[in-house]
């Protein structure tokens, strides 16, 4: 026999009748399909309890040898988010004023977005996915993570998911280059910024962009 460091328990899942599978997937779609990106955020806080919540879902997430290869940052400090502002918008400009190509920009105009981030610091609440290429021992040695970028995206899906069922609103963020989180954090030389998801609740009367979703014969094929 094989033998293994790890021991296995037994696998306890759910089994749905045939029927009941394709009306959980369809409503589960419906739901997910009401999910968008928000730019226009309330001021209202957030229970502490739902954000540890939505970080213990997106922790579910799949990892290349389950290394769990990532640090979810929760920032509420007025101060500190402040700073993010100030420094997001300063790599924001630079991006919007010769860093994006034409193509870029066209694409973008859809969404009304420039280079002003004010919802960093109207939003209660902004989480900043860290991934971890590599893990620190206690002695600092190195201990390698694999398939990181892949592990750490489908985590952010899982948060993602996790916001939308709670009834609130995020936007996945990406001020590009992002390394001045891990220094306004003071995170750890191993941890680099992947994401920054500002969460909250809608502002009264918020809008979106009127855009639709790719149909199901653009995304799948079958063989």
């Amino acid at each position: 026999m094989h033998s293994t460091k790890s021991a296995f328990i037994p696998y306890e899942g759910l089994l749905y009748s045939e029927e009941e599978m394709i009306a959980r997937t369809w409503d589960f779609y419906q739901y997910m399909d009401k999910r968008r990106s928000l730019r226009m955020f309330s001021e209202q806080a957030v229970p502490k309890a739902v954000i540890e919540n939505v970080i213990l879902t997106a922790s579910t997430a799949p990892s290349g040898a389950h290394k769990q290869p990532w640090t979810f940052c929760v920032v509420q400090d007025p101060e500190i988010k402040r700073k993010i502002r100030i420094a997001a918008e300063k790599e924001e400009y630079e991006n919007y004023h010769g860093r994006m190509s034409e193509q870029w920009l066209e694409d973008l105009k859809p969404f009304g977005t420039n280079w002003e981030k004010g919802f960093l610091e109207i939003a209660p609440a902004l989480i900043i996915v860290f991934k971890k290429p590599y893990d620190l021992t206690e002695e600092q040695q190195r201990e390698k993570n694999y398939y990181v970028n892949e592990s750490v995206g489908l985590a952010a899906g899982f948060l993602l998911a996790a916001i939308h069922q709670a009834g609130l609103v995020a936007l996945t963020h990406t001020p590009s280059p992002m390394n001045f989180l891990q220094n306004i954090l003071d995170r750890p030389e191993n941890e680099r910024a992947f994401l920054l998801i500002p969460v909250g609740y809608p502002a009264d009367q918020a809008m979106v962009p009127d855009i639709k979703r790719k149909e199901l014969e653009e995304v799948v094929k079958w063989y």
